[in-house]
């Protein structure tokens, strides 16, 4: 299933807008994190790090929706921690939706079937669950160093999609994954569970993440993903991704970082430059994009920045030079057409 229409031609509209207008800095998607508490302790993670005042602390509901509103983004990934902790988390949805925005739910999925009932979810063309699969039950526990989440997170889609919601997914690439355990687990979400997109990204070297021994170079990153995508796989899996990125993973294209593309807001408040990185926070978004050196970021110009390959900096970049492309433009539409 390809991107639905309206909001791919929602999101095409907000890109030439931003075109017209000759912005520089713009959003395609924010970054909401409501809390830092998690459930889990991911061996790869370096977000939940935090002092236990601030992983006591859950986002109110007019903050959260109040810094969407001021950046404009027409998406939202709302992340953390586990957002299924916060106890409003439905409210901050269903505010969302009604502001028309797009929103990814990002969820380890093990609070799903055993909270329900705490929620008030609906299905809607603008909401999507986005659910943490790094691989099959093995490689997938081992990554989240717990027994058993494999199987919830699975028992978890299939009770999504019987109430009728989309359900996306999100898969983070270590250098203990070769092309066939990635094959493998694309090929099971992709055929087996039928969800309808797959996000795709090796990771970051977070400073505080607990394994520091697994993250990808980028020579690494792009002699797995050639493999992977090798004998027409592309084409075939529904990846939530511009044909370009894709390109950028397995080493055929080349780009800079669009740091600013995909702007986070947490407890702490806007988060400079990015997702990945903490060098410091600002109050507002107007003082995120005046106040930041964006020039400094990216491979070769700060070391944090050497091996990264990460979606959230590249991605951007890719559909803005799909946007400045007919070419480019009209192939995103064969491929997720």
């Amino acid at each position: 299933m390809a991107i639905p229409l309206r909001q791919s031609t929602r999101i095409g509209t907000y890109l030439l807008t931003q075109k017209v207008r000759r912005r520089k800095h713009f959003p395609l998607i924010v970054e909401l994190e409501p809390l830092f508490a998690c459930n889990l302790k991911c061996n790869g993670c370096g977000k939940i790090q935090q002092p236990i005042s601030v992983l006591q602390q859950r986002m109110p509901v007019a903050q959260a929706i109040a810094a969407v509103e001021e950046c404009g983004a027409p998406m939202v990934s709302i992340a953390g921690g586990e957002p299924l902790l916060h106890p409003q988390i439905d409210v901050i949805v269903r505010e969302l939706i009604a502001r028309k925005k797009y929103v990814y739910l990002c969820t380890n999925a093990m609070l799903v079937r055993k909270w329900w009932d705490k929620y008030e979810f609906r299905p809607s063309t603008y909401f999507s669950f986005a659910i943490h699969i790094d691989g099959l039950q093995e490689r997938h526990d081992a990554s989240v160093a717990q027994d058993g989440v494999f199987d919830e997170a699975v028992e978890a889609i299939k009770f999504l999609q019987g109430k009728g919601f989309r359900v996306t997914t999100n898969s983070t690439f270590f250098n203990t994954d070769t092309p066939q355990t990635i094959i493998d687990v694309l090929n099971f979400l992709n055929d087996d569970l039928g969800v309808d997109q797959m996000m795709i990204s090796p990771a970051y070297a977070y400073e505080k993440a607990p394994d520091q021994e697994h993250f990808l170079g980028v020579q690494e990153t792009r002699e797995l993903f050639s493999h992977v995508f090798a004998d027409g796989n592309r084409k075939r899996w529904r990846l939530n991704h511009s044909p370009l990125f894709l390109d950028f993973l397995e080493g055929k294209r080349d780009f800079g970082c669009t740091a600013w593309g995909i702007p986070s807001y947490s407890l702490h408040g806007w988060q400079r430059p990015c997702y990945l990185m903490a060098d410091g926070y600002t109050e507002t978004y107007k003082e995120l994009i005046e106040t930041t050196d964006w020039d400094a970021y990216g491979r070769g110009k700060d070391e944090r920045c050497n091996n990264c390959m990460a979606h959230c900096g590249y991605e951007p970049t890719a559909v803005l030079a799909t946007m400045g492309s007919l070419k480019e433009g009209l192939r995103a539409m064969r491929e997720h057409g």
